[in-house]
């Protein structure tokens, strides 16, 4: 990761909140610091580990969520969402395609291709198609990412990419660091790039 001080967004591609986020940082910070942040994957999955925590779509407020993620989405001017089948789904594959972009500059490209596939589209990232699908979107050769995601340097660097986020106080995605300060939820992008 980059030095201290500048921004990292912190993504997970199953979380329809850092879908909503991704689409919009880039532009933000863009905006607000004159240069995006660094987009880090992380497995949300280890982080719900790690701090004894669930997903909300796993429990009682999941159409509550689902219809505020699709109201959100409306008033940022994106699609409809289309949400895929299951949700949520196991994101292993495509979080390891994601560090393999990251790993050859295509990450914000990638990412959002794929999360675009997800909840634009309604496609199961779960599946290795859609992830390919994506990669192409994002000019990665489908060999290359199928070879890349059995790598265990990748498998690796996302494990402790994933640790360093909880150890900096990532409890979950969106989040994005700048130096100390974690900002955690699509709704506090503008807080975070107003900073930066």
């Amino acid at each position: 990761m980059a030095d201290n001080r500048h921004p990292v967004f912190f993504y997970d591609l199953g979380s329809p909140y850092a879908y909503l986020a991704a689409e919009r940082v880039n532009g933000l910070f863009a905006e607000a610091a004159g240069e995006p942040p660094e987009w880090q994957p992380i497995l949300l999955g280890a982080l719900f580990k790690r701090f004894g925590r669930d997903s909300w779509a796993n429990g009682p407020d999941r159409a509550a969520g689902m219809r505020e993620v699709e109201r959100r989405a409306s008033a940022h001017g994106l699609p409809p969402v289309k949400w895929p089948e299951p949700f949520p789904g196991n994101t292993l594959v495509a979080m390891r395609a994601a560090t393999y972009a990251k790993q050859i500059g295509r990450a914000p490209s990638f990412s959002l291709a794929a999360f675009r596939q997800a909840f634009a589209a309604g496609r199961d990232l779960t599946e290795p198609d859609n992830v390919l699908l994506a990669a192409a979107a994002a000019e990665m050769h489908p060999r290359a990412v199928l070879s890349a995601v059995e790598r265990d340097s990748v498998k690796r660097q996302l494990r402790e990419t994933t640790e360093r986020a909880g150890e900096m106080g990532v409890r979950g995605v969106p989040s994005v660091v700048i130096g100390e300060r974690v900002f955690w939820g699509d709704d506090r992008l503008e807080e975070a790039a107003a900073l930066s």
